[in-house]
């Protein structure tokens, strides 16, 4: 998610963590379980539930059933379209005035008001509440004053921001964004009740919020429920009685407890069952594209990494991917080899194009091994892939990029894998820059522009830029790009900034990942939206 752009981390969150433990699975509200209610596969979260600090897809599963922002991606097009917003209205794409629609209110029968986005935003921003997703407030006036690089920050509220009225507030931004209400369905965006101020601790057990569903019950390592809430205002009423989320540590095990009987909804097939769920579930099989792509990002912050010439030795190990053969072999044709660092779901007029990584994104074993050895050859002689391997198969395919580097090499074993054992834990160790080696970066998109492909993961000092990658240039076509009134020129410079990314490799494309489902015969209506997530208020149970 745009764990980009923006990071933030939650002061005292340590009690509520939701850090995963044990293996999950089995029992509980299964395909014959309670009447009405979903079951569902799911991950904890790497930390609270809060739309500020969540930019990961486990915990925005959740934002995205209990909270409704000013706008909201349509779950077939992913076009943003209001849905608290009654207006957004600009005439210079820099100073905005925004209206509330009248009569929605937080499941606690507070109304939701103008108050209620600008109280949430300054507290996203602020760098005393160490919110990951702060950066996504990096483009209004006075960020800089409450998250100064260093130190105290000088106001509590950034003054871009206005209460006009019950339902009006203004935004200025500090520089022209053509683009930026199309951001706003985003989950940081949310509006937060009083509730989460005067009493933090007892919202983060159970948060309150203002979409279809209501917070239940939440055990860490075991689940979450969440139940229709009857008093929800929006045109996109929840049709179930609710969602049963089931922590796995094993995508097969949630398989298996699918094919049994013993859940309803399996959001990620295992690579190990695709040769299988067409024979097991028939059309109860969803394979579609979707806006994720996955990569190896490399460690700018070890010097060994991100010295100069070591571009050769990173698109080297680029080009020593079979990326055909894995996303065949693997993952049968549920991956698509990248050829860009964006996603085909865009579209080319959104700013998908294949020819943008060129030679660096196609198999030549003799160029990559040239290349390596030109560029100094790997750290140490040795390099070590790192991912969490409990989701995503992700420990067959970390496999099989080894093997593939060290056949090119021809040196033996020169590739290694260390598989983390949970999320949680790879999350906790990406994001405190521990790791010494290539490592996962899977990026699913949080609204479908181009920008938020780029921007949040490679753009100096942006939240989820864990390499640290840094390059004035591509800073500056990107900020050049956000300014632009015109698309198609914005679309154009982002893709310039896409060619400094090929020609230094910050991170090596590997495959455009598609949404994979599978679900029980008791339900109806599924379907995944662009970013791969399950629709849950539509689906029905019988």
């Amino acid at each position: 998610m745009r764990a980009a752009t923006h990071a933030k981390w939650a002061a005292g969150a340590a009690a509520v963590v939701l850090a995963a433990s044990a293996c999950g699975g089995g029992g509980g509200s299964g395909g014959g379980g309670e009447s009405g209610i979903v079951s569902s596969s799911w991950g904890d979260p790497q930390n609270p539930l809060e739309p500020a600090n969540t930019n990961e897809v486990q915990g925005g599963k959740v934002l995205d059933m209990i909270f409704r922002g000013l706008k909201r991606y349509d779950p077939k097009t992913g076009a943003a379209t209001n849905m608290l917003a009654e207006n957004i209205e600009t005439a210079d794409n820099q100073n905005f005035t925004i209206t509330v629609k009248d009569g929605w209110t937080f499941s606690n029968g507070e109304p939701v008001t103008a108050q209620s986005f600008v109280d949430a935003w300054n507290y996203g921003a602020n760098v005393t509440n160490k919110q990951n997703n702060a950066p996504f407030f990096g483009d209004i006036a006075g960020y800089d004053d409450v998250h100064p690089a260093s130190g105290e920050p000088k106001a509590k509220t950034m003054s871009g921001l206005v209460v006009k009225d019950a339902r009006t507030f203004t935004v200025a931004l500090d520089k022209k964004f053509s683009t930026w209400p199309e951001t706003l369905g985003y989950q940081a965006f949310s509006p937060l009740p009083k509730a989460f101020f005067t009493d933090h601790t007892a919202w983060l057990d159970k948060p309150i919020g203002n979409g279809p569903y209501t917070v239940d019950s939440y055990t860490k390592g075991t689940g979450m429920k969440l139940r229709t809430w009857d008093g929800y205002p929006g045109p996109d009423k929840a049709v179930n009685g609710g969602v049963d989320l089931k922590v796995y540590t094993d995508n097969n095990t949630a398989y298996t407890d699918l094919i049994s009987g013993n859940l309803d909804l399996v959001d990620d097939v295992p690579a190990s069952q695709l040769k299988n769920v067409k024979n097991d579930l028939g059309d109860r099989y969803i394979n579609q594209p979707a806006l994720i792509i996955q990569t190896l990002t490399f460690p700018f912050y070890d010097p060994q990494w991100g010295k100069a010439g070591m571009e050769k030795v990173r698109r080297g190990i680029s080009m020593a991917i079979n990326r055909d053969e894995i996303t065949k072999q693997i993952f049968r044709d549920t991956r698509t080899p990248a050829k860009d660092w964006t996603s085909p779901a865009l579209g080319e007029k959104g700013g998908f194009n294949p020819a943008l990584c060129g030679d660096a994104c196609t198999y030549d074993p003799a160029a990559a091994k040239r290349l390596i050895q030109e560029g100094g050859g790997l750290p140490g002689g040795r390099m070590t892939l790192t991912s969490n391997v409990d989701t995503g198969s992700h420990r067959a395919w970390m496999d099989a990029v080894c093997n593939s580097v060290n056949n090119a090499l021809g040196q033996g074993p020169v590739c290694t894998v260390n598989p983390v054992g949970t999320f949680a834990d790879f999350r906790n160790q990406q994001s405190s820059y521990k790791l010494t080696g290539p490592f996962r970066s899977g990026w699913q998109a949080d609204y479908p522009l181009i920008q938020n492909f780029l921007q949040p993961l490679y753009y100096t000092g942006a939240s989820s830029n864990y390499g640290k990658f840094s390059d004035p240039q591509f800073d500056k076509l990107v900020d050049e790009a956000n300014q632009e009134g015109d698309p198609a020129a914005a679309i154009a410079k982002f893709q310039d900034a896409e060619r400094i990314l090929a020609a230094q490799m910050p991170a090596i494309p590997l495959w455009y990942q598609n949404g994979s489902a599978g679900y029980a015969e008791r339900l109806s209506d599924v379907a995944l939206n662009q970013f791969s997530v399950p629709v849950y208020d539509q689906i029905k149970v019988s």
